[in-house]
């Protein structure tokens, strides 16, 4: 146990990240539209999906390399494109999530502040983090905030639970998709849940600056359970934000807004209208908080990615774990933290009103290189450079085909509906 305690963190960096849009707004939504008609999906997306994001930690923990290492001994392409898809989206769904949880900030305590000093406020606790305690500070704080979100969370599906109408279970929704549930949220709600498969290369940086920052390099085994953990918990929070969506909004008659902002500050309103005013802080807290964590997270693991992969690219096949930045304070980390930054309130002040069509943008990039990028995972734990022994098992790979087939012929079907 003690062992696992020294290792225990990476797992709940990656959940906090996944505990975000994906959850606050598309699984609250399916509850809202279809009770537990949407169950299913949610449920088919978490478990299709688990062997890409394991790879990431069970990877860093056999190599002492992380994903970033694995693609480029795959070929210098697979970097490369890694990059391209980071490059492209990174700074876009930075910008949508400070946006989110700088207008939740101002809604909570009441302060018509403008959006860019509003986002400010958001990432100057993150940025300070950072800079003053590096790894440390951040596997700190996303502790103490998941602690408060999972708690305000529970309580809050805890409440609505017996509102909730559990006849409309479903393992499948054929009953409503073409229906309440148009297919294009359907491709939404299976395709960030619970996250992008990028965010698997995160994972593997922060098991090896867990390792760096303890002293202790952690065994394949103890980084599974570690990555299980902050697995299940994404999960399980899935499954409240639907509660709350099923509880608290499906049946109620209300036109809800398409802004998940505006989404957001309806459902504190609607519940604390509906289940009475003191439940406000609780769903208030759930919601702050969700989207705080992430956006913490998200400050750290975008410039991390970035400064590796830059560092394995230039170094090439003389790139190892032991000279490279793991932990944060390299030149390219800060840059791409400032770059990330400086273009989070350059969106806020000048492209708020295109703001979704970028975000769109973004998270169908990140949907339709979903399957590539999974594939390169499950190509990076099969390889050569991986211990036998702990090499994914039958069972494993078996799902990890399933989820590519199924996530790739997904989003072919989407680009044929486009082009149609």
């Amino acid at each position: 146990m003690g062992v696992f305690w020294k290792a225990f963190g990476p797992g709940l960096l990656w959940a906090a990240t996944a505990i975000g849009i994906s959850h606050l707004v598309q699984s609250t939504r399916a509850g809202a539209i279809s009770g537990f008609g949407l169950s299913g999906v949610v449920l088919l997306a978490l478990i299709l999906k688990y062997p890409f994001f394991e790879y990431g930690p069970r990877y860093a923990a056999a190599t002492g390399e992380s994903l970033v290492e694995g693609y480029r001994r795959i070929g210098s392409w697979a970097l490369w494109v890694y990059l391209a898809i980071t490059l492209l989206t990174a700074g876009i769904i930075q910008s949508a999530i400070v946006m989110f949880t700088a207008y939740l900030i101002g809604f909570s305590f009441g302060l018509d502040w403008p959006l860019p000093v509003l986002a400010g406020l958001v990432m100057a606790p993150g940025v300070l983090v950072l800079w003053r305690s590096r790894f440390e500070g951040l596997d700190f704080t996303i502790k103490a905030v998941l602690l408060v979100l999972a708690a305000s969370t529970l309580v809050a599906a805890g409440i609505s639970l017996p509102r909730a109408d559990f006849s409309t279970v479903a393992i499948w929704p054929a009953a409503v998709v073409g229906g309440v549930v148009p297919f294009a949220f359907l491709l939404a709600l299976a395709g960030w849940m619970p996250s992008a498969i990028d965010v698997a290369v995160w994972s593997s940086l922060w098991t090896l600056a867990k390792n760096d920052a303890s002293g202790h390099r952690c065994t394949v085994k103890t980084a599974r359970q570690d990555f299980l953990v902050g697995y299940v918990g994404t999960a399980v929070l899935a499954f409240a934000f639907i509660v709350l969506g099923a509880g608290v909004m499906f049946g109620s008659g209300a036109a809800f807004a398409d802004a998940g902002p505006a989404f957001s500050t309806q459902l504190v309103d609607l519940f604390s209208g509906t289940l009475g005013a003191w439940t406000r802080p609780v769903v208030l807290m759930a919601v702050v908080t969700t989207m705080f964590s992430t956006t913490l997270t998200v400050l750290d693991g975008g410039p991390r990615a970035i400064e590796r992969s830059l560092f394995v690219l230039r170094a090439g096949s003389r790139a190892s774990a032991d000279a490279g930045p793991l932990r944060p304070g390299g030149t390219v980390y800060w840059w791409s933290l400032a770059a990330l930054v400086a273009l989070t309130l350059v969106v806020m002040s000048l492209f708020i009103g295109n703001l979704t069509t970028m975000v769109d943008f973004a998270t169908t990039v990140s949907f339709l290189t979903g399957p590539l990028l999974g594939y390169l995972n499950l190509r990076a734990v099969t390889s050569d450079d991986m211990p036998i022994e702990h090499r994914p098992g039958p069972a494993m790979r078996a799902l990890s085909w399933v989820g590519i087939v199924l996530l790739g012929g997904t989003g072919l079907f989407y680009l044929l509906s486009i082009l149609s």
